[in-house]
C-alpha cells in the first residue's frame, strides 16, 4: 500500500523559516506529480505548489518564498518555506499522483504565530 509521510511542521514565529518533507512508502512506481496542498479552518484545501516532470507550479501567494524540490527516484518532495506569514497557517498535505491514482499523506500542522 502506498503512504505519504510528511514530516517537519511546527511553530514558528512571523518572518521565519520551515522545512517540509515528505517521503513514499511501499510504492513501485514513480509519481508523475508530486506537490504541497494546505488546508486552514473554514477554508477549502488549496494548491501550494507542485512539481511536474521539469516544471513547477506554485500559489500566486507563496511565489519567493516558498521552494519545492523534488526526487523523482526516491519519490520525495520538500518544500522550504521562508519568510513565513500568520496566513501560511494550515495543515500541509503531501501529494501524489500516478496515472489516475492520487495519494495523501496525513498532514502536518504548520503554525506561524508570535
Amino acid at each position: 500500500q502506498v503512504q505519504l509521510v510528511e514530516s517537519g511542521g511546527g511553530l514558528v514565529q512571523p518572518g521565519g523559516s520551515l522545512r517540509l518533507s515528505c517521503a513514499a512508502s511501499g510504492s513501485i512506481f514513480m509519481f508523475n506529480v508530486m506537490g504541497w496542498y494546505r488546508q486552514s479552518p473554514g477554508k477549502q484545501r488549496e494548491l501550494v505548489s507542485t512539481s511536474s516532470g521539469g516544471s513547477t507550479s506554485s500559489a500566486d501567494s507563496v511565489k519567493g518564498r516558498f521552494t519545492i524540490s523534488r526526487d523523482r527516484a526516491k519519490n520525495t518532495v520538500s518544500l522550504q518555506m521562508n519568510s513565513l506569514k500568520p496566513e501560511d497557517t494550515a495543515v500541509y498535505y503531501c501529494y501524489g499522483r500516478y496515472m489516475f491514482n492520487e495519494y495523501w499523506g496525513q498532514g502536518t500542522q504548520v503554525t506561524v504565530s508570535s
